[in-house]
């Protein structure tokens, strides 16, 4: 591993490597390492006080963090600064991967993907917001020109961000993510730029280093880029859709090889990975939309641009973008109820934890156009906390590298409702100052 991560520096050019995790947030994390130190980092790692990255699970006295890097995942970033590159790494505690660790927790989970006899595979459209902050410090839609009441996929506000898409483009194939479209949102100020699947753990590298690189690259034409849910409360929120497929010893098994009577095409295993998918939608939802932000996005009827686009009940179609599993084709489908602030390590562990428990039990997802349940997602994140707190698969998910990490991050989830709770808003302000 040392020759690898040294040989990777020397052939790039590196001078500098960002050693890189998340925490339970999604928070990114690193610490910046002169080449000159790379068989020490590779060798031992790096190492954080825990405590201080934020929700890891650790106390102020507990020993270090190290965190070790993945040479699979070295990254070279000479675009956004010269001899800089990113590895993405594996908290370890006293020499034993952390629980903790969303990337540890992934990783488990691909193990029992293949325990299952299944080699799963990923897709991510990150969505996101071009902003700007305001004199009264407030934000705004960076492109002041970006008006029109139906934005999406308009020439022209894609032209007027010209430069910023293109960077960012030519950075994806450059790292060769095959990036394939870059299209206005819905949302004024909205966009998204599409790169081509992989398997789980690569896709979830690749959304935390796009993240990080649409962060830089914004900022330095002095925009903010936010992958907030819901940024503004009359514009369509911001997703993170998931392309999910799995594999058998290189074959796929999604399409069916007979006839489907539903009409999709696809396989009894495919239809049971849906319904495990419905099944534990209502607690998935505290892992892809984990925000209290989450929930105005999940909860819009409609927008300025007439749609929310986003899903209510946990149901599954065709080529419908209503639902909360889209089927476009027979050979994936698209989970549509996460959203910009999912950690995607959790979010795509927790979706293939539910798809696989489905085919464990062949569970049957119901009628296409409806689903397993009539019942509606949950309204808040305090709801969504409680649902995944009494659904053993989700919560087993969070567990599968330790136990106890499903319980804090409930804790973590719950304070993170009630801190919100606590603070009074504007709209109380408005409704009650006067009101009795």
């Amino acid at each position: 591993m040392t020759q690898d991560l040294a040989v990777a520096a020397e052939r790039s050019g590196t001078k500098f490597i960002l050693a890189l995790f998340v925490d339970l947030r999604g928070k990114p994390c690193a610490k910046l390492v002169p080449v000159e130190a790379v068989d020490m980092l590779a060798t031992e790692g790096v190492g954080f006080a825990g405590y201080a990255v934020g929700a890891m699970g650790q106390e102020p006295k507990d020993p270090d963090m190290m965190a070790i890097p993945d040479p699979a995942s070295f990254t070279p970033i000479p675009f956004l600064k010269e001899g800089l590159a990113i590895v993405h790494c594996d908290p370890h505690v006293e020499g034993a991967p952390w629980p903790y660790a969303p990337r540890v927790i992934l990783k488990n989970l691909i193990q029992r993907c293949g325990d299952a006899g299944f080699e799963p595979w990923v897709g991510a459209e990150v969505e996101y917001f071009l902003l700007r902050r305001t004199g009264d410090g407030g934000v705004a839609v960076a492109d002041a020109a970006d008006t029109a009441a139906q934005p999406c996929y308009d020439a022209r506000g894609v032209t007027r961000m010209y430069d910023h898409l293109t960077a960012v483009s030519a950075a994806m194939n450059g790292l060769g993510w095959s990036n394939y479209a870059n299209d206005h949102e819905d949302g004024n100020g909205q966009f998204e730029q599409n790169f081509t699947f992989a398997d789980a753990l690569t896709t979830a590298d690749r959304v935390v280093t796009l993240r990080y690189l649409l962060s830089m690259i914004a900022a330095e034409r002095g925009m903010i880029a936010t992958f907030m849910p819901k940024p503004f409360a009359d514009k369509t929120g911001s997703g993170l859709h998931l392309h999910l497929s799995l594999t058998s010893a290189g074959n796929a098994v999604f399409p069916t090889q007979t006839d489907d009577a539903r009409g999709l095409g696809l396989s009894d295993t495919a239809y049971g990975f849906i319904g495990g998918i419905l099944e534990h939608a209502c607690a998935l939802q505290a892992v892809i939309a984990p925000t209290v932000n989450s929930y105005k996005r999940t909860g819009a009827v409609a927008t300025a641009s007439g749609a929310s686009w986003a899903p209510r009940l946990p149901t599954y179609g065709g080529n419908d973008r209503t639902h909360y599993i889209r089927v476009p084709d027979s050979d994936r489908i698209e989970l549509r109820g996460g959203d910009g602030s999912a950690n995607p390590y959790l979010a795509i562990a927790a979706a293939l934890g539910a798809g696989i428990d489905g085919i464990k039990r062949s569970t049957d997802p119901g009628a296409v156009g409806a689903g397993v349940s009539t019942r509606p997602l949950p309204p808040t994140l305090l709801h969504a906390v409680e649902e995944f707190e009494g659904d053993p698969v989700i919560t087993g998910v969070l567990d599968a590298a330790g136990d106890g990490v499903a319980a804090y991050f409930a804790g973590v989830k719950r304070e993170e409702f009630f801190n919100y709770h606590s603070a009074v808003s504007p709209w109380e302000i408005d409704q009650y100052l006067t009101a009795f």
